[in-house]
């Protein structure tokens, strides 16, 4: 059982960190207050904060006031978290995967995680695709996944997620971190990464179809779409709804991607899988 010393000035002392569940807590105080005063900086009502483990953001984060949920999938984390702050009424535990566990319902999210490496990007996708509602995002990356981000077309760094998180929100990139910024050290930098939801955004039927669309064409990076899609849709069809088949997945603009998607929808919609739909 964890046992928290409130006079123990290292909360991190007490929480073992596990591989399992790509634990790497951060201990940079320039970083810290950064992330807090970007989620901070939002007008939503509510916080929800990703993989908080020892619960260096949460402590700070519940000063504001706001409702805070913290959502983790260790065991010891979620019982260290709950013995230092159970008693702030405005403090709500959720122990589960936060790629699958159900989240309340209601008013909009300022989000806030230095997410699990090994799950940071199917819970991305899930805060991309899902109908959960947020003003703002603060996440930490590995600093790969942070530079496909914000990749632009014909970069190796650009991909599907690039595609999508490009059209949901305006990114900026806040801070680049080296190992010694945690405990334990990783092996690889990391990035934060501020998400601002742009104004009209695609719904979430297009989200989720587009994702498909582009995971097939992406395939095999060095191929052409119509190498891609052979067996699915014609060279004369891709060229229909705006994809030229000669090209590669890597050189198309987000705003064609779209575009694409909407049209396939309408005219192609037995492409997609039923989830998407």
């Amino acid at each position: 059982m964890v046992r928290w010393d409130v006079s123990d000035p290292s909360p991190i002392a007490r929480l073992r960190p596990k591989k399992a569940f790509g634990q790497n807590f951060l201990v940079n105080e320039g970083a810290i207050a950064t992330i807090v005063g970007s989620a901070l900086g939002s007008g939503a009502p509510c916080l929800l904060e990703i993989g908080p483990g020892p619960g260096v953001l949460t402590e700070r984060l519940l000063r504001d006031g706001r409702p805070l949920w913290a959502v983790d999938l260790d065991p010891e984390a979620c019982e260290l978290l709950s013995d230092r702050f159970a008693t702030q009424p405005h403090f709500h535990l959720l122990q589960g995967d936060a790629v699958r566990i159900p989240l309340p319902e209601g008013e909009a999210w300022s989000v806030i995680g230095n997410l699990p490496y090994n799950a940071a990007t199917p819970i991305l996708a899930r805060l991309l695709t899902e109908d959960i509602p947020w003003d703002r995002m603060v996440l930490m990356f590995q600093l790969e996944v942070a530079q496909k981000l914000m990749g632009v077309p014909g970069t190796k760094a650009y991909g599907p997620l690039s595609v999508l998180a490009q059209l949901c929100a305006r990114l900026t990139r806040l801070v680049k971190l080296g190992p010694g910024s945690f405990r334990p050290a990783p092996k690889v930098d990391s990035a934060v990464v501020l998400f601002e939801p742009l104004a009209e955004v695609p719904s979430l039927v297009e989200r989720r179809a587009l994702l498909s669309v582009l995971h097939r064409s992406f395939t095999h990076r060095r191929k052409t779409l119509a190498n891609n899609w052979q067996g699915v849709l014609s060279a004369d069809a891709l060229t229909a709804v705006g994809l030229p088949p000669a090209l590669r997945a890597e050189v198309i603009a987000p705003a064609v991607w779209l575009s694409a998607t909407r049209t396939l929808l309408n005219q192609h919609p037995e492409v997609f899988p039923s989830s998407c739909l």
